[in-house]
């Protein structure tokens, strides 16, 4: 049984290491300084806590701010002393290296605000390089040196100082420390100065430039976020806080918890829950994805519509519920992540990664998966999405291959998990010259046939350049893939050797070898072509093609090249169809399937009219996704009236007659035409 801890005062208790806290409750509990270090909290629940330093703790380190905000306040009433000595009369070199002072302070100054801590360090540099190259004077360079030297710890003491302070206690404890860095600096410029006013201005002006770095610091201005100001204010603010350093934190949920000054150092945080949490921004993230401000505002929030993860490393994410619409995730890692219910419509997953990821629930219509990574692990169960693209539009290539294609028309509830569901065992034959069509048909029966325990299935063939062909195929588990591959390899380069009637006698009016030679005929002849399915040896008609034409214009420019061609794309057409409902009442693909094997099997039709009766049966399968529509039942009409024209004279012998006399009345009812 899980152990409860709800509601109680934990502070500075140890877990360190303990095992036995999955699925605990600490919710509402008050874990200021305790240790969770290497402890298992798989499943635990945090919600409401209450996790930081502990009073003495946060005491002391507040203390130690504002002794360096006193020490920065000193440095800047020296670097304004500095500057007063333009006004020295007692010597043209104390009035030269007064004015040198300032220069350098002024470049400081102007370059930090708009720039950043980082670029005026820099032009620190150069100033004292060029004071050094012109030296007029030998109290010119000595200025400049001291002036740059004390002006860089003057300035990274204030900000630090501050920093820590709004860190740990917030703005009170940070408006001491401002405080005391501006009395310091005033006390010093005046008691170190003739001119004490004026040292005094240039000192406040010093630390008020301290206090505008480190507020923009914590805020988050990656401009301002040097390692020296906020990742060491927030480590130091840490120190002595809640520690979840190397934990489990798998499934935790931190619902509205305050995090500040805790240390999620190399822990896991596998679908770890911060909806509406407090201060995630003051945590100690190490390298966790909770070091990513805009990653860590879509996690309190659940907010990332148009945001851009570009190549973001998410893995393990909960995102569960999120509004991610038109979200970028380009080359992210979203492996293992929680995606339930999420909204991702429109949103780019191009080369995303989803090993493990679970977008049960999740909405992504328009969404862009080209070459998005899911496995059999990813889980899209109940996935809602009425179209996807294929891939994302560019200049040269615009069409984002959208699917369904016909853009009237959408996924049912179910058919995308089932549309897009990866391969995640097969066998992979890559043809890489000379492909010959018939070799390969011949070649992969051979292979299903010699290797039954293997359950060959084509699943998807691609066009890979010219005359370059990957035929896919699903095998059993355990199989060995290169075995198989090299026997499939072996045969296939004899078979290639052998003359063409020769090859046809090994084919001998097998049906399946005739309709996979089409296919990959077809894809040989298209310039974009990608066929998908689920097919085996005793069913090869069975596979789906999707490619840069539609179904009725496949074989390019409206013209056909060959009989294999019209074939392979009636076989498409009719795949397209939904089955009958009852297997004692064929439908319409059951009908023009055995209308197309008569056609094909006829010894009484020449080529041209094989190739000219094949379209119209083309003509009706399309046809068919729509029997009832008025314009899709002329266009049957005109077919059927074509086809009893092809074959019109033929013997009364002929089995086509006999298939023909039966098939096209059946298929004219079925279209209502009597």
């Amino acid at each position: 049984m899980a152990l409860d801890f709800s509601g109680q005062n934990l502070r500075g208790r140890n877990f360190k290491g303990r095992q036995d806290l999955a699925g605990a409750n600490f919710s509402y509990a008050d874990i200021r300084g305790a240790n969770f270090t290497n402890a298992n909290l798989t499943g635990a629940n945090f919600s409401h806590a209450k996790a930081g330093l502990q009073l003495h703790w946060a005491i002391l380190l507040v203390l130690v701010s504002w002794l360096l905000s006193g020490l920065s306040g000193f440095l800047w009433a020296v670097n304004g002393y500095l500057v007063s000595r333009i006004f020295d009369t007692s010597g043209l070199e104390f009035q030269i290296a007064g004015w040198a002072a300032l220069i350098v302070l002024i470049a400081f100054f102007f370059i930090t605000i708009r720039q950043g801590v980082a670029a005026g360090l820099g032009a620190l540099a150069v100033a004292l390089a060029v004071v050094f190259a012109v030296v007029i004077a030998g109290t010119l360079a000595g200025a400049g040196t001291v002036t740059g030297v004390i002006l860089g710890a003057a300035a990274i003491a204030g900000v630090i100082a501050a920093a820590i302070a709004a860190a740990i206690a917030g703005v009170i404890a940070a408006a001491i420390a401002i405080a005391g860095a501006i009395a310091a600096a005033i006390a010093a410029a005046v008691a170190a100065a003739r001119t004490g006013a004026r040292a005094a201005a240039v000192a406040v002006a010093g630390t008020l430039v301290s206090i505008y770095i480190s507020w923009r610091a914590m805020k988050g201005d990656q401009k301002h976020s040097l390692s020296l100001v906020r990742n060491i204010a927030i480590a130091f603010a840490a120190t002595g806080g809640t520690s979840f350093r190397g934990a489990n934190l798998t499934n935790a949920d931190f619902t509205q918890a305050t995090l500040k000054s805790t240390d999620f150092r190399n822990t896991i945080l596998i679908c770890s829950r911060w909806y509406q949490a407090k201060m995630l921004d003051r945590v100690r993230p190490g390298s966790t994805y909770l070091q990513n401000s805009q990653v860590r505002q879509l996690l309190v929030t659940g907010q990332g519509q148009d945001k851009n993860f570009y190549r973001e490393n998410l893995r393990g994410i909960n995102l569960q519920k999120a509004n991610l619409a038109d979200a970028s995730f380009i080359g992210a890692d979203l492996s293992e992540a929680n995606l339930q219910d999420a909204n991702l419509s429109r949103a780019k997953l191009k080369q995303t990664q989803l090993d493990g990821t679970d977008l049960t629930g999740a909405t992504l219509t328009g969404a862009y998966i080209e070459d998005w990574g899911i496995t059999n692990t990813t889980k899209l169960h109940g996935v809602r999405c009425e179209y996807v693209f294929m891939r994302l539009p560019t200049k040269e290539d615009p069409d984002p291959l959208r699917k369904p294609d016909n853009k009237q028309e959408v996924f049912a509830d179910g058919d995308f998990a089932n549309f897009i569901k990866p391969i995640f065992d097969t066998l992979d034959l890559y043809h890489n010259q000379g492909v010959d069509p018939r070799a390969v048909a011949i070649a992969f029966k051979n292979l299903a046939e010699n290797h039954p325990e293997a359950e060959l299935e084509i699943v998807a063939m691609e066009k890979r350049g010219d005359d370059k062909i990957l035929l896919r195929a699903k095998t059993a588990a355990g199989i060995d893939k290169s075995q198989l591959s090299a026997e499939y390899f072996d045969d296939y380069n004899q078979l290639k050797a052998l003359s063409q009637s020769q090859q046809l006698l090994l084919v001998e009016k097998d049906q399946r070898i005739i309709s996979l030679e089409n296919m990959v005929d077809t894809a040989l002849k298209q310039p974009k072509f990608y066929t998908q399915g689920n097919t085996n040896m005793s069913d090869i008609s069975g596979i789906n093609i999707e490619g840069s034409s539609n179904v009725s214009g496949i074989a390019g420019n409206n013209s056909i090249a060959n009989l294999g061609t019209i074939s392979g794309n009636v076989s498409i057409a009719l795949n397209q169809l939904p089955d009958a409902t009852d297997a004692e009442k064929p439908g319409i693909k059951e009908l023009l399937s055995q209308l197309q094997d008569a056609i094909i099997q006829s010894t009484y039709l020449s080529e041209e009219d094989k190739t000219e009766a094949l379209e119209q049966v083309n003509t009706l399968a399309e046809a068919g996704k729509n029997p009832q529509e008025s314009t899709k039942q002329k266009t049957a009409k005109t077919a059927i009236t074509m086809l009893k024209g092809i074959f019109t004279g033929l013997p009364a012998v002929a089995s086509l007659v006999e298939a023909t006399n039966k098939l096209l009345p059946a298929i004219s009812k079925l279209f209502g035409l009597g």
